[in-house]
């Protein structure tokens, strides 16, 4: 079963233990080391799995090998990591180095020559102990902003190599090229009631807590007073002495009338576990404003593996003639510490604010199988979907199938089904299901058979069949038709699509293919002349372009290029 219930709490981590070596691994970069986002930090769907390194706001600076060992793996895409190496050291781990700009020497013409091998820019490579061998030190790349980067810096992290799990790079000894002397900040204090029947300040529904500095610089919260079973939340982020980015804290623990009773420390995770980061954090909140939540107590026992917690899976319960003090600590990894005091006492008021009304008939039961079917619609939720029960609102109308809203996280795969027979045969494969935001549609992988229609999601929303007979779009900025263009070191172009989204490109020249490297941020895709395909002379050059669902677009030109300098 995917979910467990984790009643053994170790106040010190099995990987706190592990020693780690210091001095082993130099940093990528040679500039001072400054984060732009630290291991652990909340992400969309995802637990940061490394640094993030600020490359002073630009790309184009020297990366190189933290230690020896070998190129294991290297993977080109437009998305994630984008440019992505993985170098294998013989002492059991492996580091990654993101978002690149470009390979250099021998690990850019194995990825060249993999790039036409394969007739394709985005390829994953994984060459053997003997092919790239590398030294500590040793230029590998250039840094950038290729992939789902935000701007130019290098993603940097370390995975056991055998295991595959992420670990803080702090314990390899880069603790030592920060400096850090500030505690972090606590922002704010949430207290939920747990369930329907508990009351906490007058009210059923989750409350945000004032806090008071205190003279030793800690916190102190209102006092809670409440009847039932409670948990609470937090938002805190940590920053250092150099970099100034509100990262994530490193740890996190809670004690009831002393006792330790919640705890989180980000040491190391799989990749298996980036999703729980839904549970992790008041989901809802987080999609109505934006604010991440991170809760200190498990409604539903989830399995990640970064928490240790008591029997209660840190929920309180408030009984009459009890009063009890309840302290969260916020600590980096260099010690700093902050902490709020939370006064808890028993009373027994009825609420002035209630629940919010529920108004769904249909409930969903996390760990059972559920199928919800309206006319031509269906969705079908497997066992472990979600991370709790909720009621579910679901609705077919307007040739839309209604599945609540993006409000409830969801862990895994759920299948929507359409069954349509309105359009013709030929129409037919023009259709996909997309899932509805406001006035935007986005494309979801859809699979048919006759006239049924089927997809996979893991965002709760609105669904409908979406016609798209628009072809792609290919524009170049400036035209070259008949045009000498000695001088131009590369040829660009954009490409879109409208509906259904770009599926795939393929340029030739001269009848034989030839590399576009596509960026996903700007739509553009770029040929190097310097990879040599160009003839002396007159040039023929074709762009095709096809959609998600069979459209697609070519554009022609021929131009004159002379190679003699």
């Amino acid at each position: 079963m995917r979910f467990s219930i984790l009643v053994l709490f170790l106040s010190n981590f099995i990987c706190a233990q592990t020693q780690y070596p210091k001095d082993y691994f130099r940093p990528p970069l040679d500039i001072p080391m400054q984060l732009s986002g630290n291991f652990g930090e909340l992400r969309p769907n995802h637990f940061h799995a490394g640094f993030d390194l600020k490359t002073n706001q630009r790309e184009g600076l020297n990366v190189y090998a933290v230690a020896d060992g070998y190129v294991s793996r290297i993977k080109i895409s437009t998305f994630g990591n984008g440019k992505c190496i993985y170098i294998t050291h013989p002492n059991g781990y492996t580091s990654v180095y993101g978002h690149l700009q470009t390979t250099l020497g021998p690990i850019q013409d194995y990825v060249q020559k993999t790039h036409y091998a394969e007739r394709s820019f985005e390829i994953e490579m994984f060459p053997k102990p003997n092919e790239l061998p590398v030294t500590k030190g040793q230029l590998i790349a250039l840094s950038g902003n290729t992939g789902s980067s935000e701007g130019p810096h290098l993603h940097f992290e370390f995975r056991d190599s055998k295991t595959e799990f992420v670990i803080n790079p702090m314990f390899f000894g880069f603790d030592q090229n920060i400096k850090d002397t500030k505690k972090p900040t606590i922002s704010s204090l949430l207290v939920y009631p747990i369930n329907e029947n508990t009351v906490v300040n007058l009210s059923k529904q989750p409350l945000l807590l004032s806090l008071s500095l205190q003279k030793d610089g800690t916190y102190l919260a209102g006092k809670v007073k409440a009847n039932g079973a409670i948990g609470f939340g937090i938002n805190a982020v940590d920053t250092d002495d150099v970099s100034f980015n509100k990262n994530g804290v490193f740890n996190v623990s809670t004690f009831l009338n002393g006792n330790q009773n919640y705890n989180y420390q980000f040491n190391t995770y799989s990749f298996d576990e980036m999703r729980f980061i839904n549970a992790f954090i008041d989901y809802p909140r987080y999609k109505k404003s934006g604010q991440r939540i991170q809760k200190l107590f498990m409604k539903t026992p989830f399995a990640l593996s970064i928490i240790k917690t008591d029997s209660l899976r840190g929920i309180i319960p408030v009984a009459p003639n009890l009063t009890s003090t309840y302290k969260i600590e916020v600590s980096d990894y260099y010690g700093n510490l902050n902490s709020v005091t939370v006064p808890v006492e028993y009373d027994a008021a009825t609420p002035i604010v209630t629940a919010e009304p529920i108004a769904s008939k249909y409930v969903v039961r996390y760990n059972k199988d559920s199928n919800f079917e309206k006319d031509n619609m269906s969705v079908f939720f497997p066992a472990g979907t979600f991370y709790e029960d909720f009621n579910l609102n679901f609705d077919v109308k307007n040739n839309r199938i209604y599945i609540h809203e993006d409000v409830v996280p969801v862990h895994s795969n759920f299948t929507v089904t359409i069954k349509d027979a309105t359009y013709p045969e030929e129409l037919r494969d023009k259709l996909f299901i997309a899932r509805f935001s406001g006035n935007s549609k986005s494309y979801n992988g859809t699979i048919r058979k006759n006239d049924v229609f089927t997809t996979k999601s893991k965002i709760l929303g609105q669904f409908g069949l979406v016609l798209d007979t628009i072809a792609p779009v290919i524009k170049i900025a400036k035209p070259i038709q008949d045009k000498w263009i000695s001088d131009m070191k590369t040829i660009q172009f954009t490409i879109g699509d409208s509906l259904s989204g770009v599926k795939s490109y393929n340029g030739y020249l001269n009848g034989n293919w030839i590399l576009f490297e596509y960026d996903y941020k700007t739509r553009k895709i770029t040929h190097r002349f310097e990879d040599g395909i160009v003839a002396e002379g007159a040039n023929d050059l074709k762009i095709e372009v096809v959609d998600n669902v069979g459209n697609s677009t070519t554009f022609e030109t021929h131009f004159f290029r002379s190679q003699q300098k």
